[in-house]
């Protein structure tokens, strides 16, 4: 049976003892009661996992021993999204929660023309991300930036492949699922009614190659989904 997991924000490589937050705490001893000497795995979110035996099952500050110290190495391919907020928080939300456990690097919210006016709630969604990534048992916790302005993103954003999915017919598009597998991608996808043609251009006098994400015309999350995933198998 897997050990339970859990994350902490930040530990040393070569430390011996952990003690845990309030939150994990109360999970660990008053949800899974969990007792003195039982084992579980932590992670700090940047590749170290710790195995842990509990030796003070404080339920505010239960303390473990750590036990082995275990460096997992990045996942080989490094994919970034941009993509606009969602004025339904709850379909953003699970955008966020599915291209965790897909295995995505950084999530981008980006302002676009047509972003409607939304209140990205860093702090829920990054809660979202590491509940995300333990479920997953990940050892690499995405990267949510702070949202900016697509227009500004455009100058700043780097990439061994860059890439934007949009709808417009006007303009020849390549395939998602046929380019060549690269170890770091960048891709941007627009708001419900898509980027403008402006955003678009701009887009590509940076370098960014359009691409097509299938036949039918997506929701905002699921093209996400859909470009996270191809981007991954490929």
């Amino acid at each position: 049976m897997a050990l339970p997991y859990f994350y902490i924000r930040a530990a040393n490589a070569d430390i011996t003892q952990l003690t845990l937050d309030e939150n994990n705490s109360k999970h660990i001893i008053q949800v899974l009661r969990m007792k003195i000497g039982e084992l579980m795995h932590v992670t700090d979110g940047q590749g170290h996992i710790f195995t842990c035996k509990i030796i003070d099952d404080h339920k505010k500050k239960c303390i473990v021993s750590v036990l082995e110290t275990k460096k997992v190495d990045p996942p080989q391919k490094k994919i970034c999204i941009g993509i606009s907020p969602l004025k339904n928080n709850s379909r953003f939300e699970w955008f966020i929660e599915k291209a965790t456990e897909i295995g995505v690097a950084q999530i981008v919210p980006l302002l676009c023309e047509r972003t409607e006016k939304v209140q990205v709630k860093t702090e829920r969604l990054q809660s979202i991300l590491i509940s995300a990534m333990l479920q997953s048992q990940q050892a690499w916790l995405p990267v949510l930036t702070t949202p900016i302005k697509f227009l500004d993103y455009l100058k700043t954003a780097t990439s061994s492949q860059k890439l934007i999915a949009h709808c417009e017919p006007d303009h020849a598009k390549t395939a998602l699922s046929t380019l060549p597998s690269k170890n770091e991608s960048l891709i941007l996808v627009g708001p419900e009614g898509d980027f403008t043609n402006r955003e678009i251009e701009e887009a590509l006098q940076q370098n960014f190659k359009p691409v097509a994400l299938g036949n039918t015309r997506l929701r905002t999350e699921t093209a996400a989904i859909v470009a996270v995933t191809l981007l991954q198998q490929a």
